[in-house]
């Protein structure tokens, strides 16, 4: 087979960078960070670069499906490869995991210099700063190569080593119980794991292409029988509880909100993105009857996230632990989305995945730079803060709004996309997620209203304002948010295909028609 490098370099830049943070000196920490900002600026243009370029026509073959392929053999006894490959869905997930990571690299900057090393005043500790940069540089390799990995066993070592880094990323640099949200994200994630090596040997025994390998899988499709429903569990339960989807969700606003800003960017932004990438990539694709017979409940819980999580981020004081809240909600819809086997409703998910990732790493980031300012995470310890930093209420309320979907952030076009698709399908359960439209408004407004306006709390009258570094961490983020609620067509180009491809091919369902009154007489 013809083979293509480009997917492989852009995998092993960020291991490398690693590697050679985690060598340096601890007392050289300012190289540490250049070397770390330099090596994900990299990542971030050759990312670009493959997405832009990529063909955006319909794959005939299932070959033809994963472009900038990469395959040699591993463990050829058991038709284990290092194989490589992406398509519109995995390649936009990598553009988006990969903006970010520079985003996250500013707002830390100065972060692990303060007294404690996190947002809140915590008892002195030592930190290492070289490590925490070389986990974010290991962090964004693992997190490429679970987008890009066109063999089940390959994908599962992925998804279950990334959460080594994000692990120390908790424990080490969070808040003050750190060591307790770390542990419950890494055995929550653990258990979800064990189940989906459970269902991947079972895909290998029961295949009979007997080998990993996405593309011999696609060709060899499993019978639609029992046997299909368990493997089907197996995935489905590790990528809810990764998702997380309700109610597998409980480890999430735990360890965001114990995690240090940048860590909980990356955390919700990317890290929860696998597991509705998950769902796209190996539940429908590897298990179409199973996911025919399990959607109707997945679309319950998908609208009973949609509510009660918005329930719930509206009674928080903790804001972390709101804006944590805020995301199990936005994955309901990216779950009504994906399991409405709609193209709109899949489109709009997939774009709710990367847009969602930009506005939730936005909003954690400010956050952030507003309780390194304040030393509290309690809402009620806020007040008037827009009298005191303007720039930080401006970006504050502009990741607020894309939060809550006002028309003009990516984020809305991303709703109406899942909406209208769910609509044309099942149209109960998109009037009944549509609350979760209001309630969005009521957290976030009502989030912004205490913490930025009103009289100015005495917390907050020595707050400086955002320096110039820290406006670079989040304003190109929301200049994306604008730009793609304006403009969404370059993403959705390379989008679409892939999205019509798993539907039309792999689940063999199409939109339904339009129901309409023709203007003669009154017929359907």
């Amino acid at each position: 087979m013809n083979q293509s490098y480009q997917l492989l370099v852009l995998v092993l830049i960020p291991l490398a960078g690693s590697l050679a943070v985690f060598a340096l000196p601890e007392a050289q920490s300012k190289l540490a960070k250049q070397v770390t900002l330099v090596v994900s600026l990299g990542v971030t243009v050759y990312a670009l670069v493959l997405l832009f370029t990529m063909n955006t026509g319909m794959p005939k073959t299932a070959a033809d499906r994963f472009q900038y392929a990469f395959q040699v053999d591993w463990i050829k006894a058991f038709g284990v490869h290092i194989s490589l490959g992406a398509d519109g869905i995995a390649m936009a997930l990598v553009g988006m995991s990969t903006l970010l990571v520079p985003a996250v690299v500013l707002a830390s900057w100065n972060a692990l210099d303060s007294r404690s090393g996190a947002e809140e005043a915590t008892p002195t500790r030592r930190r290492s700063v070289k490590n925490y940069f070389a986990l974010l540089l290991l962090l964004e390799f693992f997190m490429i190569g679970v987008f890009t990995a066109t063999d089940v066993f390959l994908f599962y070592v992925f998804f279950e080593a990334m959460l080594v880094p994000m692990y120390f990323i908790i424990g080490s640099f969070g808040g003050p119980r750190r060591q307790y949200a770390a542990m419950k994200f890494f055995l929550y994630s653990l258990v979800g794991g064990l189940l989906m090596l459970a269902s991947v040997i079972g895909l290998y025994v029961t295949s009979s292409s007997r080998s990993f390998s996405m593309v011999d899988l696609i060709e060899h499709p499993l019978p639609n029988d029992a046997t299909q429903k368990w493997l089907f569990l197996g995935f489905f339960i590790a990528f809810a509880i990764k998702a997380p989807l309700v109610p597998f969700h409980t480890w999430l606003p735990d360890a965001g909100a114990e995690a240090p800003a940048g860590g909980a960017a990356l955390l919700v932004g990317v890290l929860d993105k696998v597991g509705t990438f998950g769902f796209l990539r190996y539940c429908l694709v590897l298990f179409p009857g199973a996911s025919k017979f399990f959607a109707p409940a997945v679309l319950v819980l998908s609208v009973i996230g949609v509510l009660y999580a918005a329930f719930l981020a509206i009674g928080q004081r903790d804001m972390k632990r709101l804006v944590a809240y805020t995301s199990v909600a936005h994955f309901g819809f990216i779950g009504l989305g994906i399991f409405a086997f709609t193209t709109q409703g899949g489109s709009g998910a997939v774009l709710y995945m990367v847009n969602h990732g930009f506005s939730t790493g936005a909003l954690f980031i400010v956050v952030g730079l507003l309780i390194a300012r304040g030393k509290s995470r309690n809402v009620d310890d806020y007040g008037g803060v827009a009298k005191v930093a303007p720039r930080l209420a401006g970006l504050f309320l502009l990741a607020g709004l894309s939060a809550l979907a006002l028309p003009g952030m990516s984020t809305f076009i991303s709703e109406f996309l899942v909406l209208v698709g769910v609509f044309s399908r099942y149209k109960g359960y998109a009037i009944v997620a549509t609350t979760g439209i209001i309630l969005a408004a009521v957290y976030v407004l009502y989030l912004y209203q205490r913490t930025f306006q009103g009289a100015v709390s005495e917390r907050v009258t020595k707050f400086r304002d955002l320096n110039a570094r820290e406006i670079l961490s989040v304003a190109p983020l929301i200049a994306i948010i604008v730009f793609l609620g304006v403009y969404p067509k370059p993403v959705l180009d390379v989008i679409n295909p892939a999205v019509k491809v798993t539907l039309q091919h792999d689940i063999g369902t199409t939109d339904p028609a339009p129901s309409y009154q023709t203007a003669v007489g009154g017929q359907k």
